[in-house]
């Protein structure tokens, strides 16, 4: 049984996947993805999580069939660039369903990211007001609108896959609904990256993938993947040596790492320092080794 299944299936938009055909009348596409659906609830546990990612013209009918048979928990809102259709308001998200098996028993932690601030003067984008007193260092909650995470634009680090979600997002996600060690599925793998977001978490993993030259990108990947995404004991979503989504519960523990402004007001002008020499004894060697003297000093050669 997982405790979390994800799924981001092809959205039947006519995309070039090499073994399936991704152009299917709208009652058949939408009677297979029941199928698969049913299947993902039947192995979720009862303390487990569905999510599932497509576009939102698909996504009200999934929800139409989940809200049968599970507790709708959210809608999450991907902000992400979209492309001009005609007639029609520019598409700028991608909609994640959020699911529980059971809502009383669902397993789910608040998660926080990151302040955001001016990259030039370093005051946080967001006027909190007569509440900058109970800023919190790291960061807000994490809403159901995700304008944080980024998709990847770039070829060169693109799998040669038409539809690649970045693995900050399904860190994200397995960060709040579960536990190192526990299960994490994805009935459509692809190259892979639900289950290395999961290993580098250190979760247990089972993915599917109908397409040879997919399956083994994903298990060359896996290789390459080690679960070591975390900081002292605590795992974390970062990328290229920054934090991008922690759990609030954790911060306690976070918090020893950072020098932080005192009272909690200057925040909104002075962002917490992560101090390197702490970090020498985590376990997260690129964050570490990000933020060492000679790392800064070739940051800023």
């Amino acid at each position: 049984m997982a405790d979390l299944t994800f799924a981001d299936p092809p959205f039947n938009l006519a995309k070039k996947y090499r073994s399936y055909d991704d152009h299917r009348g709208g009652e058949e596409y939408l009677d297979w993805c029941r199928q698969w659906l049913h299947e993902l609830l039947r192995i979720t546990k009862p303390t487990g999580s569905l999510c599932v990612h497509n576009i939102p013209k698909w996504l009200t009918h999934y929800a139409a069939f989940l809200n049968t048979q599970a507790d709708f928990r959210h809608w999450i809102a991907w902000d992400a660039l979209g492309m001009p259709l005609g007639k029609t308001l520019m598409p700028r998200h991608y909609g994640i369903l959020f699911y529980a098996k059971d809502k009383r028993r669902q397993k789910f932690y608040e998660i926080r990211h990151p302040h955001r601030r001016c990259r030039k003067c370093g005051v946080l984008h967001k006027d909190y007001g007569g509440k900058k007193h109970g800023l919190h260092p790291f960061g807000p909650l994490v809403s159901d609108v995700w304008s944080d995470l980024h998709r990847i634009k770039h070829a060169s680090r693109r799998d040669p896959h038409p539809c690649q979600l970045p693995e900050t997002v399904l860190e994200r996600i397995i960060l709040m609904t579960t536990d190192a060690g526990d299960v994490v599925v994805d009935p459509f793998a692809g190259t892979g990256t639900t289950l290395v977001a999961a290993r580098k978490l250190g979760r247990r993993y089972l993915g599917i993938e109908l397409d040879a030259a997919y399956v083994a990108i994903a298990r060359e990947r896996l290789t390459q993947a080690h679960p070591v995404s975390r900081l002292g004991e605590v795992w974390v979503s970062q990328v290229r040596g920054a934090l991008v989504t922690i759990r609030d519960c954790d911060w306690p523990q976070l918090q020893a790492y950072y020098a932080i402004p005192e009272p909690a007001a200057a925040i909104e002008t002075a962002p917490i320092v992560f101090d390197w020499r702490l970090a020498a004894v985590a376990s997260l060697p690129t964050l570490a080794a990000a933020q060492t003297p000679s790392a800064r000093r070739r940051k800023t050669a």
